[in-house]
């Protein structure tokens, strides 16, 4: 791969928020809405309950927190690929000498900055306005937040590949994605809540639930779960194996058939 034409991919897509500011606004607005949202119910429930609240605010406003930088990393790669489409600069990528590698790699480090940029604005927003200080989390933070952004990235490609299959009809996709598998990867509750039982195993296979469950842990007892932490990160591996060989397969796909001059075309 070369630094080089990554550098120039991540510039091009760089300054589109430069000379959108639009663009800046939908990266900020939703996180902050939705964390609003979040820590007014735990207002309303500290008003209606008695007991270890505190404990229960760091639950909900850091599991917020952590979901938005998969959110956001799953966007980074997938907006990056729609704004090519968008824009109609999709095929004057694929024909530059650009390697499949580097346009990926291009979008991981988009969707790095975007984590970056939310996570700082969520982090002084929530200690203004609820007290919350998201770095409570200590060190255990960075284990974390580097699986939650590679899960993101392997949610970002599939999104992508499911695009590139069914054309700009299924651009929805690109939001959705990491929604549909949201009730199963406990954010804001232990797998033990999810019922029936039998979907648990299916909760345990998926990389994120183990960084949340291991969030939890920390904050509960202050020790970190080096186990959780190793299945995480050898899940996360093969999800991103998989999911980089169906973009690969897609994306082959498309070209054998012609199809991206389709996105360039609608």
């Amino acid at each position: 791969m070369s630094a080089a034409v990554i550098q120039a991919l991540v510039m091009r897509y760089l300054f589109l928020y430069t000379r959108s500011p639009m663009r800046l606004i939908e990266l900020l607005f939703w996180p902050v809405v939705e964390l609003v949202i979040w820590g007014y119910l735990t207002l309303f429930i500290q008003e209606n309950t008695t007991g270890d609240f505190p404990r229960i605010i760091t639950f909900l406003l850091g599991a917020m927190i952590l979901w938005d930088v998969i959110f956001r990393a799953q966007q980074g790669v997938a907006i990056s690929f729609l704004e090519d489409v968008w824009t109609r600069n999709l095929l004057n990528v694929f024909v530059a000498p650009v390697r499949t590698s580097e346009y990926l790699a291009a979008t991981f480090c988009v969707g790095f900055l975007r984590i970056l940029v939310t996570i700082t604005v969520l982090g002084i927003v929530a200690g203004v306005m609820y007290a919350f200080n998201v770095f409570t989390l200590g060190w255990a933070l960075l284990p974390f937040f580097g699986n939650l952004m590679v899960s993101g990235w392997a949610l970002g490609m599939i999104s992508t590949a499911l695009i590139l299959r069914w054309g700009q009809a299924a651009e929805s996709l690109a939001w959705a994605v990491p929604f549909f598998i949201q009730p199963f990867i406990v954010v804001f509750y232990p797998v033990s809540a999810i019922k029936p039982e039998w979907i648990q195993t299916f909760s345990w296979m998926l990389p994120p639930t183990h960084v949340f469950e291991g969030m939890r842990e920390v904050l509960n007892t202050g020790v970190f779960s080096w186990a959780k932490f190793g299945w995480a990160l050898g899940l996360n591996a093969v999800f991103l194996l998989l999911a980089g060989r169906v973009f690969y397969w897609m994306l082959h796909l498309t070209r054998q058939r012609g199809l991206l001059t389709k996105f360039a075309t609608q």
